[in-house]
């Protein structure tokens, strides 16, 4: 008769193999420092944040103005009833330091600076031809005008090629004269800031020539009576004279001077508040570290669980004739 074959298993040894692949440690050492960094960011961007008004409130937001200046600024250069053979003039006189000086000549602007911390101004003016009134106003940060100057009359001797003197503008005259409605510009470095200059009287062609004051000129040509706008950058913050010489086809000039303000930078904001960009970060992380978190733990749960079914499934069974209490 044939020899029956038989089978047998071999007996699994039980040992596990130790695990080399993954190191949950450290997994879950990472994945508490994330988590502590964006509670951090989450709850700085909270405490920052500006809280939204009550339904029966008003958010209101603004500068304050405080009272005009309450001295007025003095005319101590030229004297009343001066004449002269030519222009510009200087103007000097007394003002309160820090606020900007403008001048007009028969009502009419005519230039403008800053007031000197010793509390004294110098601005060049034209003037026009015949009897000039001059007066002075002082201006603080918010544009508010102080007390008007005592007046000082000046005459200016120039013969204009027309039959007889002027006291006010006339657009028929030849005489050359600048203006502008850039009584100061305020703006910060890298801000481009523009002054438009109006070009009344003359023969054209004009030269508008720009000084900024800050060994910075520029140059720029007009074809007729108009209006054309200068630009400029400051790199630096500080106040600053600019002085504008205009000139037509027939020599004639015309001189125009007006202050330039420009502010410090603004501080940069450190984190103090929270913007709609870190707002938006925090919107996606917070759902990719609750993923991350969620695969480290998924893993760890199987790794667990399979290690658990094999030592259970490799664990011996004892046999019918091992059992002492089992009779034949």
């Amino acid at each position: 008769m044939p020899k029956k074959t038989r089978l047998s298993s071999r007996q699994h040894s039980g040992r596990l193999r130790p695990h080399e692949h993954t190191s949950y440690g450290l997994l879950a050492l990472l994945v508490l420092l994330v988590g502590f960094f964006l509670a951090g960011l989450t709850v700085s961007s909270v405490a920052f944040a500006s809280p939204p008004p009550q339904s029966d409130s008003v958010s209101l937001t603004g500068t304050m103005p405080g009272p005009p200046p309450a001295t007025a600024a003095t005319i101590t250069s030229p004297q009343n009833q001066q004449q002269f053979q030519s222009t510009p003039i200087t103007v000097t006189g007394n003002c309160p330091p820090g606020t900007v000086v403008e001048v007009f000549k028969n009502n009419i602007f005519a230039g403008s600076t800053i007031c000197s911390s010793s509390g004294s101004y110098s601005v060049k003016i034209d003037l026009l031809y015949g009897n000039n009134t001059l007066t002075v106003n002082d201006y603080n940060a918010n544009n508010q005008a102080g007390p008007s100057s005592k007046a000082v009359d000046v005459v200016y001797n120039a013969q204009p090629p027309v039959s007889a003197l002027i006291s006010n503008i006339n657009f028929t005259s030849t005489q050359l004269l600048l203006e502008t409605n850039a009584v100061y510009r305020g703006a910060f470095p890298g801000q481009e800031i523009t002054v438009p200059i109006n070009i009344l009287g003359g023969v054209a062609p004009f030269a508008i020539d720009v000084n900024w004051g800050d060994n910075t000129t520029q140059v720029l040509p007009a074809s007729a009576n108009t209006i054309i706008n200068a630009t400029h950058t400051y790199k630096r913050p500080g106040t600053y004279d600019i002085s504008i010489l205009g000139s037509d086809s027939q020599q004639r000039v015309g001189f125009l001077q007006v202050a330039a303000i420009i502010n410090g930078q603004p501080a940069a904001l450190t984190g103090s508040t929270s913007s709609p960009s870190h707002t938006n970060e925090l919107i996606v992380l917070w759902p990719l570290y609750a993923c991350a978190a969620t695969l480290v733990v998924s893993f760890w749960l199987g790794e667990n669980r399979e290690k658990h079914v094999l030592e259970h499934a490799l664990r011996p069974t004892p046999t019918l004739g091992a059992n002492p209490h089992v009779s034949h």
